[in-house]
């Protein structure tokens, strides 16, 4: 398969944020008028779970959020289509099932950037092989980014019997039930845009959990996003109260008397999720019983989130406690990145254009009429702020300002914008809004002083006419990168103190730099004797892949890949053994 190798998404790029942007609105308006996965169920009467019980042994792997830049995607991709990784002298077989866990591509879900971004690598990671009788089955949870173009092109990717490199496609709907060995089940809830989950899926689990589900059931949940972690951030947030009523209504049949009691023991022993693009695992505090692990385990490609934000214990299942038993990268590690906010300007060129040219736009305005003899420049040349003449540089400005009521709101649209960009529903909530303000205020301290500073200048010290060609590209080069950088950094050190600090912004605060190491994915192995969860991390990913087949059917070889334990392997045991 022909594809491009892409970077990772500059998430920072002005054309980038637009085209999301209208693409996240439209996909919110047109889930509200034609819910996708009210459609599957009309097309796909039958209600089944997909049969993995017959084995005694069964491997999985749990991959979430990737098919961003095609270093990272494609690192874990190969490790994904190893016969076996050797860990700590133990074989972990390649799983029979490969569940991707939301998120299959960035930055939206077009038909080039699947293929790009996900087919393309993966096919070329594990080719696909007609011949090889155990070729295994993959299945996926759509997360926000799938649902860019209300799930379409995700369901002619997952839901028409299609390969993807040598994993075969079964799903027939963006939801699934997987009945594994030793009555443990795989259940995988799509909940569309942050939105209820849709009737029709509610009757497709009731159905299987009222049918299938055994006294001896054991539930691994699935789900695209981490909401107790979203509910540790804000209290409003209402994400955890869907999952919660999807356990309680559906799973274990709360309300209604012959469902619950038959339902009333089973038990969940993990919630997978990604969302988050680090491993993050919360563990419930349950007396002697097997707690529920709560695992994150968003590494999959895309850029790396923080961890150090994240708190050590929150409430999860039913209000029980839940403590943070580990984290990767480290929060040491974590912090440390988190520094590379301070030179934003280097990792988004795109950003420091926008902010110049934007200054050189409000500069033209503010210049282009002239009040009295003298432009505003000429008067701004004839001050000199640093010696004070503080009183007659304020006089100046508003006076332009009052006369060029384009340039006073632009001004006040880029402070408005700043402010409106500041994260209120995590960290210190409300009170993030004053960061957001002085922030935004800098950006116009900026642009003023620059403004003196280049007219004081130019005109001043250089003896250049203000309608001279030279002054005017000279002051527009000066305004572009001088003002743009400066601009640049004044937003790398919000979001530095922003995530260090108030603990907000964390996606912000890491799309910037957009760090393609850290990356992970979950390996588990069902015994009679129980679960045991692989968690499996790569700290750096292979950089220098080289295409050693041919453009219309790549293969690529670098490395090697360096692969970790995250911690030593969780086993759930089997409560139930008969």
């Amino acid at each position: 398969m022909k594809f491009e190798r892409k970077p990772m998404v500059n998430w920072y790029d002005p054309k980038q944020l637009a085209f999301t942007g209208v693409k996240a609105v439209l996909s919110s308006v047109f889930g509200n008028f034609a819910d996708r996965r009210e459609l599957q169920a009309a097309l796909d009467q039958e209600i089944y779970p997909y049969d993995y019980s017959q084995k005694q042994e069964f491997w999985l792997d749990f991959i979430s959020d990737l098919g961003d830049g095609f270093n990272p995607t494609y690192t874990l991709a190969e490790l994904l289509a190893r016969e076996s990784l050797t860990l700590r002298g133990k074989s972990l077989k390649r799983g029979e099932v490969l569940v991707m866990g939301g998120d299959e591509v960035y930055p939206t879900p077009e038909p080039i950037e699947y293929t790009n971004r996900l087919r393309g690598p993966y096919q070329a990671a594990f080719p696909k092989n007609e011949e090889d009788q155990n070729r295994p089955d993959v299945f996926a949870v759509p997360g926000n980014h799938d649902w860019y173009d209300g799930l379409t092109n995700f369901l002619r990717l997952f839901t028409q019997k299609r390969s993807l490199g040598n994993w075969k496609t079964k799903q027939s709907r963006s939801y699934f039930a997987l009945k594994l060995p030793h009555d443990y089940w795989l259940i995988a809830v799509d909940v569309q845009l942050n939105a209820d989950i849709d009737y029709p899926q509610i009757c497709y689990f009731r159905e299987i959990a009222g049918k299938q589900f055994t006294s001896q059931s054991k539930i691994i949940l699935c789900t695209s996003e981490p909401s107790w972690v979203y509910k540790s951030f804000d209290e409003k947030n209402e994400s955890f109260d869907r999952l919660q009523f999807f356990i309680d209504k559906v799973l274990f049949g709360k309300g209604e008397k012959e469902y619950e009691e038959k339902n009333k023991s089973l038990q969940i022993i993990a919630i997978l999720t990604g969302d988050l693009h680090h491993y993050a695992r919360y563990e419930t505090v349950q007396g002697k019983e097997n707690p529920c692990q709560l695992i994150t385990a968003g590494g999959g490609g895309a850029f790396m989130h923080p961890t150090h934000t994240l708190k050590p214990e929150i409430e999860s299942l039913k209000g029980q406690p839940s403590e943070l038993k580990k984290v990767f990268p480290s929060h040491k590690a974590s912090v440390k990145l988190s520094f590379l906010n301070l030179i934003f300007p280097y990792f988004s060129l795109t950003m420091l254009f926008f902010f110049g040219i934007y200054h050189t736009f409000t500069s033209w305005i503010l210049q282009s009429n002239v009040d009295g003899p003298d432009s505003i420049m000429e008067k701004l040349a004839n001050l000199n702020v640093l010696d004070g003449e503080l009183q007659e540089f304020f006089h100046v400005i508003i006076s332009g300002i009052s006369h060029h009521p384009a340039a006073l709101f632009l001004n006040f649209l880029l402070f408005v914008g700043i402010l409106l960009f500041t994260d209120n529903k995590s960290g210190r909530k409300n009170l993030n809004y004053i960061a957001g303000a002085i922030h935004g205020a800098l950006h116009l301290v900026n642009f003023y002083f620059l403004f003196w500073l280049f007219s004081f200048t130019n005109l001043g010290s250089l003896g250049m006419a203000v309608d001279n060609p030279d002054q005017v590209f000279l002051f527009m080069a000066e305004m572009i990168l001088v003002g743009g950088i400066i601009s640049g950094i004044l937003f790398g050190i919000y979001l530095t103190f922003s995530v260090l600090v108030l603990k907000n912004h964390i996606t912000e605060a890491s799309s910037s730099y957009r760090w393609e190491g850290y990356k992970n994915f979950l390996r588990l192995c069902i015994t009679k004797e129980g679960v045991t969860i692989f968690p499996i991390g790569v700290k750096n990913v292979v950089r220098d892949w080289k295409n050693t087949g041919t453009e219309e059917n790549p293969r690529f070889e670098g490395g090697p890949v360096s692969y970790e334990l995250i911690e030593d392997p969780i086993v759930i045991k089997n409560e139930k053994i008969s």
